[in-house]
């Protein structure tokens, strides 16, 4: 019998605290070690940072002029005057530090892994490991389904801290918020009614909220915390570590280092989904995540994508004689399986759909 053990992802927070090197699966391949993974240039600009409460309030012409450049420029950007408040965002953060600093024993009982060895989205653990050959990521996480309400398994949401599910729910609620008034403004952007991307969504639409937990690594300049990729969903609004810095972006070819953000900002992400209704006018970038020898690095990104059975296409508005569609359509519960291929072998699932 063939043996598929390769197929089991190990928790890196153990790994981490017993190896002097890397095992050879995290290592990533010779021909991307070179300069250095660190050794990447600083931005060299200020994020694009936009203030949420002028632009929706008072539709700021500056405010607006400033999200078409990053959207233009980066792909991303910060929001401040979001209106989540700051103590739920430490408070959220605190929590899920908890949660990574237990006994591995507690964390298992919220495992990805149905009876050790059937690997299904939600709960803590890593990702699905595709092909023997894949470079694994130096990472853990729990990832957990916030919308539809009726669809959240509690089961795998972690009830210590006890705080841990009363937060993810007062938080996802409040980042809905911030979701919507960014398409919306996006929306005008496009010239189109400011509820056409929020209606993309579907009925059914999914919202996933990920953890993600980076220990120490002894070699961080040959071991990727997450390896370079685009995001699949509409939006994401990321919770930064506000002390450990270890996002990057690519950006013409180059690497760039993402600084910490200190002030309460989210850092938005257009993902593949959006690419593909605009039709290509917003792309999200390409980034991936360093790993850090002394400093542990925690994260939180919620990923808004559209209803599973609502296909992906270019949106009709957008397009006419002289702007043809880009993409392919695809349907939306086709397209994270497709991801998580892809990603395996470090490719973009939205490569594949262009026209």
């Amino acid at each position: 019998m063939a043996d598929y053990s390769w197929r089991l992802p190990t928790i890196v927070q153990e790994l981490a605290a017993t190896v002097q090197e890397p095992p050879s699966r995290y290592l990533l391949p010779e021909q991307n070690r070179a300069g250095g993974l660190l050794a990447c240039v600083e931005m060299p600009e200020v994020i694009p940072t936009i203030d949420l409460r002028r632009l929706s309030a008072n539709n700021d012409v500056n405010e607006a002029a400033k999200l078409r450049m990053a959207l233009q420029s980066w792909g991303f950007f910060l929001v401040t005057n979001h209106g989540v408040e700051a103590s739920l965002m430490d408070a959220i953060i605190a929590a899920s530090r908890e949660f990574f600093r237990q006994p591995l024993e507690h964390k298992q009982e919220y495992s990805n892994l149905i009876e050790g060895k059937q690997w299904q989205l939600e709960g803590y653990g890593n990702d699905p490991v595709k092909r023997k050959d894949q470079v694994l990521d130096w990472s853990d996480r729990v990832h957990l389904k916030v919308e539809p309400e009726d669809e959240r398994n509690v089961a795998r949401w972690p009830g210590h801290p006890e705080s841990f599910r009363d937060l993810l729910h007062e938080y996802s609620l409040s980042c809905k918020k911030v979701k919507d008034t960014i398409l919306r403004a996006m929306a005008k952007l496009l010239k189109l009614d400011e509820h056409s991307l929020i209606n993309q969504f579907g009925d059914k639409a999914s919202t996933y909220a990920r953890f993600n937990y980076y220990p120490p690594c002894p070699r961080p300049d040959l071991v990727l915390g997450i390896r370079p990729h685009c995001d699949v969903g509409v939006l994401t609004l990321l919770l930064m570590d506000k002390d450990v810095g270890g996002l990057q972006v690519l950006r013409d070819g180059t690497w760039y280092s993402v600084p910490p953000v200190r002030d309460q900002g989210l850092l938005v992400n257009i993902g593949a989904s959006l690419e593909i209704m605009t039709n290509g006018v917003f792309r999200g970038p390409m980034h991936r995540v360093v790993t850090n020898s002394e400093k542990e690095r925690i994260s939180l990104a919620m990923f808004y994508a559209v209803d599973p059975e609502k296909d992906i296409e270019p949106m009709a508005d957008l397009l006419g004689e002289n702007q043809p569609a880009r993409y392919r359509k695809i349907k939306g519960k086709d397209f994270v399986p497709g991801q998580y291929e892809y990603f395996s072998r470090r490719e973009g699932v939205v490569d594949s759909l262009k026209i």
